[in-house]
């Protein structure tokens, strides 16, 4: 593909814009590619630190050890890949009688740029691993710089673009992103020298115990105690603390459709985002129930407790968290009314039925998760249960609301589908003692699941 684009990219625009230079255009677009770049590495590319362990038994300076480890980083696929674009379109340039110094010279600065984004990722990873953040500094910064570009308020776009041009017109310019690279590699340098030592891995990090009050749980019950366990598992996990992370986003999600006109015309998508919006969390934390408790599964079903007790706790924190995120969404009136009524009427169908569809789900989970590794692009503990899933819980109530929109109406396909929610509360204790006895039918073979680390 990176082949195809370096090869087709010059005599495409040229077709599409021919009375614009190619290079001027491919300037302009290099801001979204080194922003995308950042983002794809943060996810997939990992310093390889595990090649240097066996070097640390031995006779050989921690300098040169790190000089190994950033100098290999450097020959990565990502790093590699990006060459298979600009060596065929900088030919192309000198064939099409483009000066080949300049041309030369923007190549061996996209080069450096590759190489800059790629030490700097390393950067932030390390931030991110310290203040176990997960993805969300990188999102953050890349969203931010995104917006600013979009919303015109920096442009980052003609910065970056100017900064290319400028290197190609005055090949001198190169040493400034050089420069950049130069004190990127030092700092990666700083800081994983500090941390190569042999015993660093077998330090345990000493913190002061943070204890929550939890007592306000106590108003729940028999369930109050699997309620704090839940509360106290998602907020001092990696994994579980994206469920809490993923509330800004799904509330916030109405924010890329309802403000653009071409989604005022489509009532009947407004229901799909609101049983988004409002039942993020009940998605996100409810598609691993009880896989969030592999770890100590044995030891829970070993305990004389009620299994409806404990999944009850678990219906009970998705239906407030639907409630939250539900008036939390109220100010979405302000792109019209349709919006909080198809919102109400998602919500009650969350909680009357989707909280039961995933509880029901979740008695063929049979993936063991640890909790203690970030949640960007991990997919450990995800089977088919997690992708079929998606099927009952957003496309069906599109799919009624749409049918029924069509049919008679927007008010009465709302009322239609905020009814299913309610049938679904009125026989919950019932739906409740079905999705027990198929929690407690597959009781052992979770417990033999969980305890496999394979």
């Amino acid at each position: 593909m990176f082949l195809g684009m370096g090869l087709l990219l010059y005599p495409g625009l040229k077709d599409v814009f021919p009375d614009k230079n190619p290079l001027l255009i491919v300037n302009s677009f290099l801001f979204y590619w080194i922003l995308g770049d950042l983002v794809l590495r943060f996810f997939f590319q990992k310093l390889p630190v595990m090649i240097v362990k066996p070097l640390l038994t031995l006779p050989i300076k921690r300098s040169k050890i790190v000089n190994y480890v950033l100098g290999n980083s450097a020959l990565s696929f990502f790093n590699v890949l990006p060459l298979f674009a600009i060596i065929p379109f900088g030919i192309t340039l000198i064939v099409k009688d483009y000066p080949i110094d300049s041309v030369i010279i923007w190549m061996l600065t996209l080069v450096v740029v590759v190489l800059i984004i790629n030490f700097l990722n390393f950067i932030i990873e390390s931030f991110s691993e310290e203040t176990e953040l997960s993805f969300l500094p990188v999102i953050i910064f890349a969203g931010g710089l995104f917006a600013l570009n979009y919303f015109n308020v920096i442009s980052f776009n003609d910065i970056v673009g100017r900064g290319f041009s400028a290197i190609y017109e005055t090949p001198i310019l190169i040493v400034i992103p050089i420069l950049i690279l130069i004190g990127l590699y030092l700092f990666n340098f700083k800081l994983l020298r500090q941390k190569l030592f042999l015993d660093s891995g077998l330090k345990t990090k000493i913190k002061e115990v943070n204890a929550s009050n939890l007592d306000w749980t106590k108003n729940f019950g028999d369930i109050a105690p699997f309620m704090q366990l839940d509360l106290k598992l998602i907020w001092r996990n990696k994994r579980t603390k994206s469920s809490v992370w993923m509330l800004a986003i799904g509330l916030l999600y109405g924010l890329f459709f309802y403000p653009q006109p071409t989604y005022q015309g489509m009532p009947w998508f407004f229901v799909f985002i609101g049983v988004f919006s409002t039942g993020i969390f009940l998605i996100n934390f409810g598609q691993f129930i009880p896989a969030w408790d592999s770890g100590y599964y044995k030891l829970l079903m070993s305990q004389n407790i009620k299994y409806e007790h404990y999944l009850k706790s678990k219906f009970t924190l998705m239906a407030v968290s639907v409630i939250i995120l539900f008036v939390l969404g109220i100010p979405y009136v302000f792109f019209g009314w349709k919006i909080l009524l198809a919102h109400f009427a998602a919500a009650i169908y969350n909680i009357g039925v989707n909280t039961h569809v995933i509880l029901y789900g979740g008695s063929f989970n049979r993936k063991k998760i640890d909790l203690g590794q970030k949640a960007a692009f991990n997919y450990q503990g995800t089977g088919a249960v997690q992708w079929l899933i998606g099927i009952p819980l957003l496309l069906l109530p599109m799919g009624l609301f749409a049918l029924f929109y069509f049919l008679i109406g927007f008010e009465m396909a709302c009322l239609i589908l905020a009814i299913l929610g309610i049938i679904g509360i009125v026989f919950h204790q019932k739906l409740m003692r079905i999705i027990t006895a198929k929690y407690l039918e597959s009781k052992y073979k979770m417990i033999d699941a969980f305890d496999q680390n394979n």
